[in-house]
């Protein structure tokens, strides 16, 4: 759920996974658009088992949850709900596990200083990983940076939160970090932005499609190390399918291979 979110690939993800599980579930994106959750969350019944969110919807949900996890509490947004035959309302954020899983499988270097193109809360869950893997430093790149605020507390609020640093936009010249993550749309990559993250080592890139977009092709240029929006999706998606079949279990190279089956057919 989430607006816009007809390009999703979740149905893709979440249908392979379903399939191979033997599980008859269905599994759809829908149009909910900001301030319209609440209502939305009423109207469902009880063959509900769970729902994903997206933008803009991953903070909206937070006071119509009964219960929520660490790391929703901690990122202040959730991506998950779990949705109990009693009415419970139960909150997961699986991007901040997803991205330390993608991570994780990309490098094995250390990253102590990040550049985040972007504050919003899949910035925030991103980073939130990079803590986890021992962060030091981080500086959050925003066209207004008082709309990082909300982004900077969440990291705080890390047993071992990196230093935090928001730089307008307008502001950045030639950056030095181990990795630079990128929350933004790619018609935002301009021209400048990539000359001044071009000796960055490690891209994420949060953005599926267009693939690739121009950070993670000039990155693909220079034989950087690269971790892709379908990394991440996938595995977020994950976390979700375990947390909404209860099974420690999920299918995910079949997963993976029926996003990149979908996002080939987009590129035909």
């Amino acid at each position: 759920m989430g607006d816009p979110v007809a390009h999703s690939l979740s149905p893709v993800l979440h249908r392979a996974a379903y399939a191979e599980l033997g599980l008859a579930w269905s599994y759809d994106a829908v149009r909910v658009a900001a301030g319209d959750l609440a209502g939305h969350l009423a109207g469902l019944g009880p063959q509900w088992r769970g729902l994903s969110l997206t933008m803009p919807l991953k903070r909206e949900v937070l006071p119509l949850l009964t219960s929520s996890d660490d790391w929703t509490r901690v990122s202040g947004a959730a991506n998950t709900v779990l949705l109990d035959p009693d009415g419970g309302r139960h909150g997961l954020n699986t991007d901040v596990t997803g991205a330390v899983a993608a991570i994780g499988a990309a490098t094995s270097t250390r990253l102590s200083r990040a550049v985040v193109l972007g504050g919003g809360a899949t910035a925030a869950s991103v980073v939130l990983a990079l803590a986890e893997l021992g962060l030091d430093r981080v500086t959050f790149v925003v066209r207004d940076p008082a709309r990082a605020s909300e982004t900077a507390t969440a990291v705080g609020r890390h047993p071992r939160a990196p230093v935090v640093t928001v730089t307008a936009l307008a502001d950045l010249g030639p950056v030095r970090a181990d990795i630079v993550v990128s929350t933004v749309p790619a018609q935002s990559q301009s021209a400048s932005l990539l000359r001044a993250v071009a000796d960055v080592p490690v891209v994420f890139d949060v953005v599926y499609h267009p693939w690739p977009t121009p950070l993670a092709a000039a990155a693909l240029v220079d034989n950087r190390v690269l971790i892709g929006g379908l990394d991440l999706l996938v595995m977020q998606a994950v976390g979700q399918v375990r947390a909404m079949t209860g099974r420690d279990q999920a299918p995910v190279e079949s997963m993976r291979r029926a996003g990149e089956a979908a996002l080939a057919d987009r590129h035909r």
